[in-house]
């Protein structure tokens, strides 16, 4: 017996009636699955830009005070019996004069303010004093051994107020954390108030906060970027010089001229590797190779930028590679067609076209670098307080100094709440290098860019 469904001549059960105008349910699901995966992206999207706000709205917030500081202006009578008693208005005499006789100007020099204002206090010299920056008796020392003929005067001196004071003029102090604060007091609060209403306390654009250097850890007001951009620069000149040249070189020769072989398969596959190697490892390399072995110095730019050379190199030598290889092969066969040889195909006509390519590989590639903080912490360039600028080039690579990540990273580990300030606008600092130079690199592109 058979299936009478199967049976020759047996009626088949007739299909609907369709029409190619008319959306059938297999085509509405479709739709609605598209529909559904673009609000998917969409709402991926909205949450990344939400996400980025908030995070670049935290670092204004919490950055953006740095780079204003609270100043006290008072007058303060130079008095010749204290700081040149010979009278000669000698720069190397009066530079014996040790800061702690400044205390006592600046002290009076607010009294004389407090009366000239007005203002009643019971406050004692010691709590005057306390106002200051410890810095504030350097800062007039230094303003006189510049200036000599100053002294005998009645000038107007605008020095650093102290982290409390400062903080209590943004926010970050208040009175009921003054009550268990042993470095101020309630009254002194009640003064900086009446500082403020007769403008002998100012807060003001802080410069000394981009250009300035670093201070001690009881001197967070005092604190400034400079000498770690300087640093930061050596780095990003270290590394260009010997990255940049090595890694396209070699980029060329695995590219263009090397045999397709185990060998280069070899090579190819332990680059890709590097590249993904953690950065500290860079470190801990060039702790052991340049400093131990070779005797290089300790917390140089010239070791920090060698580790990130290292580090680096195999991330631009990839980069190389990619535009190398976006170049159409018909580039090469033309050349060739010619009469060109090998090399002058590959650096007359293939590397030109690849050079936006390349520029943007290596802008990015030293942008990351620039933000590499693991290494540095090896070779120990966390470990000192860069209180001066390099004299000369040479010291700008082979004196000790810190990079910005790793003066971000001393800041944020110290205990007053100013560092802490500090450390947050010295990442609004390092995002404006990194903004700059990725920026660099879509000029640098959109520049060299052809079409072909």
């Amino acid at each position: 017996m058979t299936d009478a469904t199967s049976a020759p001549g047996a009626a088949t059960p007739p299909r609907a009636k369709t029409s190619l105008l008319a959306e059938d349910a297999g085509i509405r699901r479709r739709k609605a699955a598209e529909q559904r995966f673009r609000i998917y992206g969409m709402v991926a999207i909205g949450l990344g830009i939400f996400f980025l706000l908030l995070l670049l709205s935290s670092i204004v917030r919490n950055g953006f005070p740095a780079f204003t500081q609270t100043f006290i202006e008072v007058p303060v009578t130079l008095e010749e019996s204290i700081l040149d008693p010979n009278g000669n208005r000698d720069p190397a005499e009066i530079s014996r004069v040790l800061t702690f006789a400044y205390e006592s100007i600046l002290v009076d020099g607010m009294r004389a303010a407090i009366a000239d204002a007005g203002i009643e206090t019971a406050l004692s010299d010691d709590d005057l004093d306390a106002l200051y920056s410890s810095g504030a008796r350097s800062q007039l020392r230094q303003q006189v051994i510049a200036n000599p003929d100053l002294i005998g005067q009645t000038i107007t001196a605008s020095v650093f107020a102290s982290s409390r004071a400062d903080g209590y003029s943004k926010g970050r102090v208040t009175r009921q954390t003054a009550e268990d604060d042993i470095r101020i007091s309630v009254e002194q609060l009640d003064l900086i108030d009446d500082f403020k209403e007769a403008g002998i306390m100012t807060r003001k654009f802080n410069w000394n906060f981009i250009f300035g250097t670093d201070a001690s850890d009881v001197r967070a007001e005092q604190s400034g970027m400079g000498a770690s951009m300087l640093g930061s620069l050596a780095l990003m000149l270290t590394v260009l010089g010997l990255c940049l040249p090595i890694s396209v070189a070699a980029a060329i020769y695995l590219e263009e001229f090397a045999p397709k072989n185990r060998f280069t398969d070899f090579i190819e596959i332990n680059i890709s590797n590097l590249a993904a190697v953690p950065s500290i490892v860079y470190g801990i390399l060039a702790l052991a190779v340049f400093i131990q072995f070779l005797g290089m110095p300790q917390s140089a730019p010239i070791v920090g930028g060698l580790a990130l050379t290292l580090m680096t190199l195999p991330t631009i030598i990839i980069s190389t590679r990619a535009s190398l290889k976006a170049v159409p092969p018909s580039i090469r066969e033309a050349a060739l067609g010619v009469g060109a040889s090998k090399m002058q195909t590959v650096f007359h006509h293939v590397l030109p076209l690849a050079m936006p390519g390349i520029l943007t590989g290596t802008i990015i590639g030293l942008a990351a670098a620039l933000g590499e903080t693991a290494p540095l912490l090896l070779i120990g360039m966390v470990g000192l307080i860069a209180t001066d600028y390099p004299n000369s080039v040479g010291a700008l690579f082979m004196d000790p100094n810190a990079a910005m990540p790793a003066q971000i990273y001393v800041w944020a580990a110290r205990s007053d709440p100013a560092w802490f300030e500090r450390a947050w606008g010295g990442i609004i600092i390092l995002l404006m290098f990194l903004m700059t130079m990725n920026i660099l690199a879509i000029i640098l592109r959109r520049r060299f860019e052809r079409r072909w």
